[in-house]
């Protein structure tokens, strides 16, 4: 899970950017990225951290131009403490490529093989998103060799990608000189979406257009919400800001991930269509129907969530069996989310720094306890004992992912 987005406009992207990364900085908060375009020349800063540790005034000021794109990473190949992995990652031929990458490669390992010992390119990281650039920018060398670059010759690219690569992945990419280039895998696994803005006539005026791996970014960056990217579908923004979009898969099936709607996307996106608030209050109907023929809901004194993404689904919860809902953990706000963290210790000692019961809540009660997903169940184990240590009579333990 990563959080990607690209813009291009009349006017510095730098900041706006920025803004966009923050939006989304609840997809990854291992490293962040931004490369902006002024003419044919790149400028790129990167670094482990959050966002707003990532970047500061000198290297905002380092990030010209109207084009550009950017990041928020969790490390899902590759090495987690390794600051060349983080993304944007850069190509210099053909044309120059950057590009940023939400999602995994599954063949990467024989994709990597096939680069050296046929397309005679080199990797350097353990990285897929290193792999992928290599492989657009290979196919597109061969798309565009000895013609002039057209929206045509880079769709054509992308059809090639698709046929090589497997796994679900966005991708945003930037083409020196030429525009961006967006796309989503043949069964859309991965969320993208794109909006437009009207820039005003004080910032020269024209269309402003934003990719992004959710809603969010669009609508908190004054963007207006177009459609979500299809499966299978690539968007070529040329440097006019007119949009070339094409079907690039054979057989496109929209089989979205759905972690998304259950714990990664926030709660204000929609994807796909559907809202993701509203989806966990479905979630929560469902639970509450098999609580209910699972257990007499007498048996439950009070419904507690474990912050945040529960919340939705245990208010409807409450609500379909009868019973109260409370807020019976306290989230310190400054620790991260602890599915993103990499290592189980890390995982499991940022529970209790993250929550602290509310122990008159729990006192002498029997509590139904509901969490968005059960992954590992490192944190589920300590919640539970938590509970238990508040003064919990009995406690109940129920997920809303199905």
């Amino acid at each position: 899970m990563c959080g990607i987005v690209g813009v291009i406009s009349k006017a510095p992207v730098n900041q706006l950017i920025y803004d966009a990364l923050l939006l989304l900085q609840h997809r990854g908060q291992d490293a962040a990225g931004i490369v902006t375009m002024q003419g044919t020349q790149c400028f790129m800063h990167k670094a482990r951290g959050m966002v707003k540790d990532v970047f500061r005034t000198r290297n905002m000021r380092a990030l010209p131009g109207l084009v550009g794109l950017g990041q928020v990473r969790y490390p899902t190949a590759g090495n987690a403490y390794s600051e060349e992995e983080a993304q944007p990652f850069y190509v210099n031929a053909p044309f120059g490529i950057v590009l940023v990458h939400n999602g995994n490669l599954t063949n990467a390992h024989a994709l990597k093989t096939e680069l050296f010992d046929i397309d005679r390119r080199h990797i350097n990281t353990g990285s897929d998103t290193e792999v992928l650039i290599n492989v657009l920018a290979h196919e597109m060398e061969r798309s565009g060799r000895d013609v002039p670059l057209t929206p045509e010759s880079v769709l054509r690219a992308v059809r090639a990608v698709h046929k090589r690569i497997r796994g679900p992945d966005a991708v945003i990419a930037l083409i020196a000189g030429y525009g961006l280039l967006a796309f989503r895998d043949p069964y859309g696994i991965r969320p993208l979406v794109y909006g437009v803005a009207d820039l005003p006539a004080a910032e020269g005026g024209g269309r402003e257009i934003m990719i992004a791996s959710e809603t969010v970014a669009l609508e908190g960056t004054g963007h207006t919400t177009v459609r979500d990217v299809a499966p299978g579908e690539a968007l070529f923004i040329d440097m006019a800001g007119q949009v070339h979009a094409q079907q690039c898969a054979a057989a496109p099936q929209l089989h979205p991930c759905m972690f998304e709607y259950v714990y990664l996307a926030r709660p204000d996106s929609v994807i796909d269509g559907i809202s993701v608030y509203q989806a966990r209050l479905n979630l929560g109907e469902t639970l509450a129907q098999r609580v209910i023929n699972t257990m007499p809901p007498s048996d439950i004194d009070v419904v507690i969530p474990i912050p945040e993404s529960s919340r939705p689904s245990a208010m409807q919860l409450a609500q379909k069996i009868g019973k109260p809902y409370r807020e019976g953990f306290v989230k310190n706000r400054y620790v991260g989310r602890t599915f993103i963290m990499p290592g189980q210790a890390a995982r499991k000692k940022s529970v209790r720094q993250k929550l602290n019961a509310i122990g008159v809540e729990f006192k002498g009660r029997n509590v139904l306890l509901v969490d968005d997903s059960i992954v590992r169940g490192t944190t589920s184990k300590e919640i539970v004992q938590m509970a238990r240590e508040a003064g919990a009579r009995k406690v109940y333990m129920a997920s809303a992912a199905p």
